[in-house]
C-alpha cells in the first residue's frame, strides 16, 4: 500500500533512506537526517514524502517536490528519492510508486515529472526505461 509518510514512521524511514545513502555511496549524519525528516512534515516545506507498506512495515521509500519549468511557465514534479529495500526488489514497488506520483502530478497540474539517477543504477535503470522517456538532457553540478 503506497501512502503518505507519517511521524510513526520516522524508524523504518531512517533505516531506509541510510540504505538509500550507503547505496549512493554518500556519508549521512543524524543532523542531516533529522533536517530532511523536518522538512517532510513542515506544511510550508516543499518536500512531501510516499512510503509503501507491507504487513504494517515499511519496504520503500520516496520524496518529491514540485519544481518550477521556467521554459514551460509552469510547475513539474520532481523525484528527489527512491529507495526499496533490497529483500523487496523485482516486486513492481518502484514503479507502483512512481505511477502513484504521476497521478499525484496530473491531480497538482503540473506537466511532467522528472527524475535522475546514477549512470550505473542498472537495475533501476531498466524500469526507467520501461515506463518512462530517457531525456536528452546531462546534469552538471558545481561544488
Amino acid at each position: 500500500m503506497i501512502r503518505d509518510i507519517e511521524i510513526k514512521d520516522k524508524v523504518e524511514w531512517k533505516n531506509l533512506y541510510y540504505g538509500y545513502a550507503d547505496f549512493y555511496k554518500v556519508e549521512i549524519t543524524e543532523e542531516t537526517l533529522n533536517t530532511i525528516w523536518n522538512w517532510l512534515h513542515d506544511l510550508k516545506h516543499e518536500l512531501n514524502g510516499l512510503v509503501y507498506e507491507i504487513d504494517n512495515h515499511i519496504v520503500a521509500i520516496a520524496h518529491y517536490r514540485r519544481m518550477p519549468n521556467p521554459l514551460r511557465g509552469k510547475y513539474i514534479g520532481f523525484l528527489d528519492d527512491l529507495y526499496v529495500h533490497p529483500d523487496f526488489r523485482g516486486r513492481k514497488i518502484g514503479e507502483e510508486i512512481i505511477n502513484k506520483l504521476n497521478e499525484i502530478s496530473k491531480a497538482k497540474g503540473w506537466g511532467l515529472v522528472r527524475w535522475i539517477t546514477r549512470n550505473d543504477n542498472h537495475s533501476a535503470k531498466s524500469l526507467y526505461d520501461r515506463i518512462a522517456k530517457k531525456s536528452n538532457w546531462d546534469v552538471y553540478e558545481l561544488d
